[in-house]
């Protein structure tokens, strides 16, 4: 049967929640399959249960292997019947059908939050030596004291060993953020010597989102953005003329009216239409009231969600203010702020280092997303978007910082940035805003361009012009070391990207071309193909650079490389000018690198089935067992990994770019904030290795 870890309680408030989940992407990256379990749930059903729903969508776990027990209104009734063991063995039951598919499973107890919370602590004891769980013990530090966090800790410990309890860890959630470093000093570590791991605070995941008040009041939305989630940081009833409610107002305000007070709503309405002014997270119309009809049309352009309630000012708000965040519901920025603290305060290797858990065999794409998102956190870098007022690349920015994956540099006109932020609900704490046209780093890279560009008849007072392209900023930031990488291309072409670092940054001394790959991310793999995106009809010497920076690639993203030199026929079974040329880039890589496994000419069939391969290259070390492949042209690339994307219901992540000095990356124009937050990620970890020292006295072509 699977081992289990029971994260359990101690005190009330405890926010299981965040530890569950962190404990998950710990644990994802370290077993292969990985189960949850909810043993009483507080939804009105265990199909309804969101701490379920929401382990499902962010580790692919399946209905088999992600479940709930029994309500906490049946538990209550047989704990009153006195039917306690029925508890038991019911949970005993699920907790093995879920094991029979998992090698670990996390199980959630409840949260003390009952009025006997001595009757729920002992029943989560039991429970968890029923299981044969090993438990983590989450005290919460809120509203106490340095010295009462340290004494709830010993008090924990001494009550779950009193239960014969086998502690794998204690944690001390929810701390005040000033009082981390005192607590992580002062808290004694037991018998075992081991860390007890201390997470602060953090505001934003107690406020309600925009969706989770739309939900619990059961709103219907009258005109307005749905967009990403907007958080709630305050609320404000308009029980005044606009001019004063203006006063008000904050960023993020959810502003409660009744529909027909049109000065109001056209206050609010215009404060999010004006830079400098406050931009509200949502309205609610009271009374079951509509505005004037001019007024509505205007609330179409209104940049925030505008709702309506049937019910009367005073009721509406008093049923918002009992809506409290839930970071269950899935809301994006709030998992992002909750395993960006979970990482930076609790070293998963080490905590999970107590239990001897078998490595994953396989690469689902999850795993290796996640994975991209825990290397690149390993050794932080500093990544540029010239794209500072995209939408898009805002909110992929503010996830990137809530899980502390990288330092980010946003580029463009600092009330612009600010004012799309606003409106997007966007919070860019944390995140350097830089405009080219008025930074003082624009005349150094200005001299700087002027003097690899002369050749081409580039003075200073064209350099000045063309570091306002903030493509071309940014690529000189990443030359000259200001940051470590750049992503660029949501709202601009490929080229438009790529050409300053063309220019200026140029390729690897050991490299002619620079090329791409995408990762195809199978359900138990990781393929690399290149070059589908940059390279028209390479020779046969770019064929075999392609090849070898495709492999290095791989490597550097954990990937085997087994190279297959693509081409419509296999081995001597065919000739002709296409394919003479992949044989002889196929010779070519095997000279610069001897020691790498390749094979070519071969078709793509041979190259991934091994029953084919062993009919058309059974000698072969790399036919029917490829993982990097190069194809003969962007043609037949470009469809090809299109196709397997299509068909198979592949994930493709890229291009990747390879070959520069330093690390510059493309986005499509089509690209969601998910595909923004891998590719930052992809560029922070090449930064960690990639970057080439610049020979000051080379010119450039």
């Amino acid at each position: 049967m699977a081992r289990g870890i029971y994260v359990s309680a101690m005190t009330q408030g405890a926010g299981l929640n965040l530890v569950s989940l962190g404990l998950a992407d710990s644990l994802y990256k370290r077993a292969d399959r990985i189960g949850f379990f909810r043993p009483i749930t507080p939804a009105s059903s265990p199909d309804e249960d969101s701490m379920v729903a929401l382990m499902r969508s962010s580790f692919g776990l399946t209905e088999a292997t992600a479940r709930a027990g029994m309500t906490a209104k049946d538990a209550r009734a047989l704990l009153i019947s006195g039917e306690r063991d029925e508890i038991d063995s019911r949970s005993v039951a699920l907790f093995g059908e879920i094991a029979r598919e998992c090698d670990i499973v996390l199980v959630e107890g409840t949260n003390l939050s009952g009025q006997d919370a001595a009757v729920e602590f002992d029943l989560n004891s039991r429970l968890a030596n029923n299981l044969g769980c090993h438990v983590v013990g989450v005290v919460s530090g809120r509203n106490r004291t340095v010295e009462e966090a340290v004494d709830a800790v010993d008090v924990a410990r001494r009550s779950l060993h009193a239960e014969n309890v086998s502690i794998l860890a204690m944690l001390v959630n929810r701390v005040k953020a000033a009082d981390v470093d005192a607590v992580t000093t002062t808290v004694r570590p037991g018998s075992t010597r081991r860390p007890v791991y201390v997470i602060p605070e953090i505001p934003s995941l107690g406020l309600p989102s925009v969706v989770e008040m739309e939900r619990a009041l059961g709103l219907e939305r009258v005109t307005g953005p749905e967009g990403p989630a907007r958080d709630i940081s305050d609320v404000k009833v308009a029980s005044m003329e606009g001019g004063n409610l203006l006063s008000v107002l904050d960023d993020g305000t959810l502003v409660i009216v009744s529909g027909d007070r049109s000065d109001a709503i056209l206050a609010a309405t215009a404060s999010a239409m004006t830079p400098q002014f406050p931009v509200p997270s949502a309205m609610i119309l009271t009374n079951g009231l509509t505005p004037n009809p001019l007024v509505t049309r205007l609330l179409t352009h209104a940049a925030f969600p505008v709702f309506l309630s049937s019910a009367d000012t005073f009721t509406t708000t008093r049923q918002v203010v009992e809506v409290q965040g839930d970071l269950a519901t899935g809301q994006p920025r709030k998992i992002a702020a909750a395993l960006g603290a979970w990482h930076r305060q609790v070293d998963g290797s080490e905590l999970l280092a107590r239990l001897d858990l078998p490595r994953p065999e396989k690469m689902t794409p999850l795993r290796f997303l996640h994975g991209l998102i825990e290397r690149a956190r390993s050794q932080r870098r500093h990544i540029v978007l010239p794209e500072g007022t995209d939408p898009r690349i805002l909110h992929a920015a503010e996830i990137l910082h809530r899980r502390d994956v990288c330092d980010l540099t946003l580029l463009g006109p600092e009330q612009d940035v600010r004012d799309v932020a606003a409106r997007e609900g966007v919070d860019l704490t944390g995140l350097t805003i830089i405009d080219p046209a008025t930074s003082e780093l624009r005349e150094r890279f200005a001299a700087e361009y002027a003097r690899l560009r002369a050749h081409k008849g580039v003075d200073v007072a064209r350099a000045r012009e063309v570091m306002l392209d903030g493509s071309y900023f940014g690529t000189m930031m990443v030359q000259l070391g200001e940051v470590d990488g750049m992503v660029s291309g949501a709202a601009h072409t490929t080229a438009n990207t790529i050409r300053p670092a063309l220019e200026f940054v140029k390729t690897r001394p050991d490299v002619r071309i620079v090329s791409s790959v995408f990762f195809m991310l199978l359900a138990d793999r990781v393929l690399v193909y290149g070059d589908c995106a940059v390279n028209p009809e390479p020779d046969e010497e770019q064929l075999a650079d392609i090849a070898l920076a495709s492999a290095q690639t791989a490597a550097q993203f954990g990937v085997d490389p087994k190279v297959a030199m693509l081409s419509y026929s296999t081995g001597v079974s065919g000739s002709g000018g296409a394919v003479d040329e992949v044989r002889r880039a196929t010779e070519l890589v095997r000279e610069r690198r001897p020691e790498l496994a390749v094979e070519g000419p071969i078709q793509y069939d041979a190259a991934v089935n091994a029953s084919v391969a062993a009919s058309k290259l059974p000698e072969s070390t790399v036919a029917g067992q490829a993982t990097v492949f190069i194809f003969p042209d962007l043609n037949t690339g470009n469809n090809t990994y299109k196709a397997v994307q299509q068909s198979s219901g592949a994930v493709a992540v890229g291009p990747v770019l390879q070959g520069l000095r330093k690390p510059v990356n493309d986005l499509s124009r089509g690209c969601t904030v998910e595909d923004i937050v891998n590719t930052v990620a992809i560029t922070a970890i090449q930064g960690q290795t990639d970057s080439v020292p610049t020979d000051a006295t080379t010119t450039t072509d």
